[in-house]
């Protein structure tokens, strides 16, 4: 679920919102993990993964794959072995992904310090019922650290934007990022990408109508 329940953003929250929001908001965003990996894991979803990062197949027959898995099980059967494996395979993956993540994190430094904000929350406190699912949508391709976030929605709640509104939208910029997706896509393809955007979207819009029913 992380960074959808972030530890940092925890501690912030409780201070500024007290322990019972706080409790509300991990509750909701474990739920949210949950159930989005629940849906996607019966979606049979593997196909869209990058073929680099699939499980790599040692066995061709059931027949054998009792054998194989003791064969591997042998091949790293110390701890050094294992060491040196995980140290190759991280080698692999830092190769691949290093440029596409300092990519990222460059559009997520620009997003950061030149989106107008406090324009964009304007607009979202004149939507009304429709609050939620925009403050979710503007959120998503945002990009933002938890101690910018926080700071941001007390204010706004002390302006008397509902709370699910505002959790809605912290979640979503927490959560879904364009750097995170810029990043995923180099071991996901782009349908994988969308449909986890997708759902884990409709769970905080969710959540979030759901706290300004109870708050």
């Amino acid at each position: 679920t992380s960074p959808l329940v972030n530890e940092y953003l925890v501690v912030l929250m409780f201070g500024f919102f007290g322990w019972k929001i706080t409790l509300f908001y991990v509750l909701f965003g474990n739920l949210i993990g949950i159930f989005t990996g629940f849906i996607l894991g019966q979606m049979g979803l593997e196909k869209y993964i990058d073929d680099a990062y699939k499980p790599k197949k040692s066995c061709c027959c059931s027949s054998v794959r009792n054998v194989c898995e003791e064969q591997v099980i042998k091949n790293y059967e110390t701890h050094r072995d294992r060491l040196i494996f995980g140290i190759d395979e991280a080698k692999g993956i830092i190769h691949k992904l290093w440029k596409w993540i300092l990519l990222g994190v460059a559009i997520g430094a620009v997003i950061h310090n030149y989106v107008p904000r406090e324009f964009l929350m304007s607009v979202i406190n004149k939507t009304g019922f429709f609050s939620v699912p925009l403050a979710t949508l503007i959120g998503v391709p945002m990009y933002g650290s938890c101690a910018a976030i926080v700071p941001i929605a007390v204010v706004l709640f002390q302006k008397g934007l509902p709370l699910g509104t505002i959790l809605a939208f912290m979640m979503a910029t927490s959560a879904l990022s364009l750097p995170e997706a810029i990043i995923l896509k180099q071991a996901m393809k782009l349908k994988l990408i969308l449909i986890f955007f997708g759902i884990t979207t409709i769970g905080i819009i969710l959540t979030g109508y759901i706290f300004n029913l109870l708050m």
